[in-house]
């Protein structure tokens, strides 16, 4: 397969291993690997939701996956020991905002710990030549600016799942200035470890995609709502995001890691991969293209529940990731809402899921697939 931006001869044979291999985004990343020919194995808890991605497109029988927690520092080390990977991408998180307020130290000891281990039994690998810590847009100490964040904006985080996501670029940095090759947050060489490893850290905005079923997230809360024929709740329907299709920032991982194991230490260093400014639109917005795509009647109502701190205005600048990894969105906001009710609307209808979430990734990294943000 070819593929837009990826170097296909460099991932087809590549030993590949992802921590929340079970999770939404670990899903979607294992079928685009498997597609680009890499050998895959992972490391997750038990299946996060019921359904499942992970278990829908079956991938338990086509990669070498350990059930784990990452907090288990020597189940997870011998996990990693097994595969021999070549390239780690870090995924296991806590992700929801209003569960890191009900148990903050579970947020805390998988987000920070959780980090510290994956990166240390990383140092212990001979094997390793890139790995790409996954963090999120809530990392920065959000000032509800009107204009997109940089890689260099203070770290932050008002609730205990930003501050951890913070916590872990910090944690990353420090791995990578004292154990790995890199650069610090401040151009600061690092020193290289044998293995001559090189880390770097991801952060990407709201995600949406088919076989997203998680709690509290507004896509999966939305399709379960319609599927039930009632009005979903939503919060904050103001609240701004930068929206993208799941299969953006994966393509941005990819590029990311492509660029570690090739230049090294050049590209070790965080990265945003975010939307375009236009394609920041507010739940609301959303909410009514939901409804608008959906075959039959939906719509959504306000919740009246009081509700946790949320930040209203989020959003992420991607030119470094534009101008150094020639990396895009290549959907936009309206293809990729078209993207995730097809993919909806075809589970509901009791279709081949497997085919679907394949074609998708085929008809997403074919090179005449144009890009409305060029």
């Amino acid at each position: 397969m070819e593929s837009v931006g990826l170097n296909t001869a460099f991932w087809k044979g590549k030993r590949v291993f992802l921590t929340g291999q079970t999770g939404f985004k670990g899903a979607w990343l294992s079928e685009m690997l498997l597609a680009l020919g890499s050998t895959v194995g992972g490391y997750s808890l038990s299946l996060p939701t019921n359904p499942s991605l992970f278990e829908q497109i079956g991938l338990e029988e086509r990669v070498d996956h350990t059930f784990g927690d990452v907090r288990d520092f020597a189940a997870l080390r011998a996990s990693l020991t097994k595969v021999q990977p070549e390239i780690v991408f870090h995924l296991a998180a806590q992700s929801l905002v209003r569960q890191s307020y009900i148990n903050p130290i579970e947020t805390y000891s998988t987000n920070v710990m959780g980090t510290v281990h994956l990166l240390e039994a990383c140092r212990q690998l001979d094997s390793l030549s890139a790995v790409v810590v996954v963090t999120s847009d809530k990392c920065y100490e959000n000032r509800e600016w009107h204009w997109g964040y940089r890689e260099n904006e203070p770290l932050g985080g008002y609730d205990p799942y930003s501050n951890s996501k913070a916590c872990a670029e910090l944690v990353t940095g420090a791995y990578r200035s004292s154990f790995f090759g890199g650069t610090s947050n401040r151009g600061q060489t690092g020193g290289v470890s044998k293995s001559g490893v090189s880390v770097a850290s991801a952060r990407a905005g709201n995600v949406i995609g088919g076989g997203d079923w998680g709690s509290d997230r507004l896509i999966p809360d939305a399709i379960r709502a319609f599927l039930a024929s009632r009005p979903v709740e939503i919060r904050s329907p103001g609240a701004v995001r930068p929206w993208q299709h799941v299969l953006e920032p994966l393509r941005g991982y990819l590029l990311l890691a492509e660029n570690l194991a090739t230049h090294g230490p050049e590209f070790a260093e965080a990265w945003n991969f975010g939307p375009p400014y236009r394609d920041a639109k507010s739940v609301e917005w959303v909410v009514q293209g939901l409804c608008g795509r959906w075959p039959s009647h939906a719509e959504w109502t306000v919740t009246t529940n009081p509700q946790p701190h949320e930040a209203m205005n989020l959003y992420l600048d991607p030119s470094k990731a534009n101008s150094k990894l020639s990396w895009w969105p290549n959907l936009g906001l309206e293809e990729a809402l078209d993207f995730t009710c097809e993919w909806y609307i075809a589970y509901s209808k009791g279709a081949d899921i497997v085919k679907v979430t394949r074609d998708q990734i085929h008809t997403y990294l074919t090179p005449s697939k144009t890009s409305e943000n060029e």
